[in-house]
């Protein structure tokens, strides 16, 4: 069916009288519309569940269900609430009519009817239902590019919750939000790039990117970016749980197992001497859009960015390292060493930083 026509639209008649019915058949038809019947309510929302016309002509005064229940049950209904509805009647009241919109009628003709007046509300009350249906037919298409743009850097699950908010999640600027921030970067990778033509050396690491963000999004966190041959991201940002931090260790421990079942593939290859390093923190950050209007970029700022990288900085191949926040908000559920003091580059006091050894069962 040509939905950018009108004269090919389903129309559903909705009266008790067969002469009533025969007369409005006769001019529809003769204008090019496809005419459904129904002959009372029950029947008239069997027909519409079945066969989902364009526009309703309901008359008012039925058995069974009268026009008023079966309008207002339309539009209460979310499949249904945009279908254009012209109730006729017989009835002069101005009451008659109040309760027609209070139901949700859309327009109105009255008994007997004029066929051109038919006609012309038909017509324009169709345009308005394309013109509707194009709209949202656009923004569904828009919403579903949006969704496979953050499924780069986004789990389903929050790319769900982002499309469902778009006004707060996609505007420029930030708010506050404590979260867990994870580096991983490879060691050795370079002398790899070195002696490697560049089509293995984009193939190794887009092999490497997508075993790691797939790990990531299974504990729910947020891939904020790739950065050389290391990865970013984050827990507890756009959406955020009380075991973030710990759902990040998991997922770094994960990580550093993908990475060993990579590395004997690897090794397979003839490529060798290839490790990770993990770096973790937990702090408060400024997360949303940062840049311009026509060039932003979802991340989060803040000192704890700077101090995860500067543990995965530190730390060998097959390490992961944690912050003392980190380690603070799961220590009663891992295992860990407790590391001398630490000096790193861009920060002036000394860290502590916590060498994961195990999570505990």
């Amino acid at each position: 069916m040509n939905h950018s026509l009108p004269q090919y639209s389903k129309i559903l008649i909705v009266d008790d009288n067969m002469q009533n019915v025969e007369l409005l058949e006769g001019h529809l038809s003769a204008a090019g519309y496809d005419v459904l019947k129904a002959f009372d309510g029950e029947e008239a929302l069997m027909v519409v569940e079945d066969c989902d016309p364009h526009l309703i002509l309901l008359d008012v005064m039925m058995p069974k269900l009268d026009g008023y229940q079966v309008c207002s049950f339309l539009k209460k209904n979310e499949k249904t609430r945009f279908t254009p509805i012209v109730m006729i009647t017989a009835l002069k009241e101005i009451e008659d009519k109040v309760k027609g919109i209070e139901a949700g009628a859309d327009d109105f003709l009255s008994k007997p009817f004029n066929k051109l007046e038919l006609l012309t509300r038909v017509k324009s009350l169709l345009q308005m239902r394309y013109l509707r249906d194009e709209l949202e037919r656009k923004q569904k298409e828009e919403k579903e590019r949006m969704r496979e743009i953050f499924r780069v850097y986004l789990s389903d699950e929050i790319a769900n919750l982002v499309l469902s908010d778009p006004e707060k999640f996609l505007r420029l600027g930030g708010e506050k939000r404590v979260v867990t921030v994870i580096f991983a970067d490879l060691r050795g990778f370079a002398n790899f790039a070195e002696t490697h033509p560049a089509e293995k050396v984009v193939s190794t690491l887009n092999h490497f990117f997508q075993k790691m963000t797939q790990v990531i999004f299974d504990y729910q966190g947020t891939l904020d970016k790739y950065i050389g041959d290391a990865i970013m991201a984050y827990f507890g940002a756009p959406m955020g749980y009380p075991d973030d931090a710990l759902r990040s260790v998991k997922a770094a421990v994960d990580m550093q197992r993908e990475f060993v079942n990579l590395q004997k593939k690897w090794v397979q290859e003839g490529l060798k001497k290839i490790g990770l390093g993990i770096g973790l923190s937990t702090g408060e950050v400024i997360f949303g859009n940062v840049g311009t209007e026509r060039a932003m970029n979802y991340t989060i700022v803040g000192d704890t960015v700077n101090i995860a990288q500067r543990l995965e900085g530190v730390a060998l191949a097959g390490q992961i390292l944690l912050s003392e926040s980190t380690y603070e908000m799961v220590k009663e559920k891992i295992i860990a060493k407790k590391l001398s003091q630490k000096t790193l580059k861009g920060k002036k006091e000394p860290l502590i930083p916590y060498l994961l050894e195990n999570i505990k069962k």
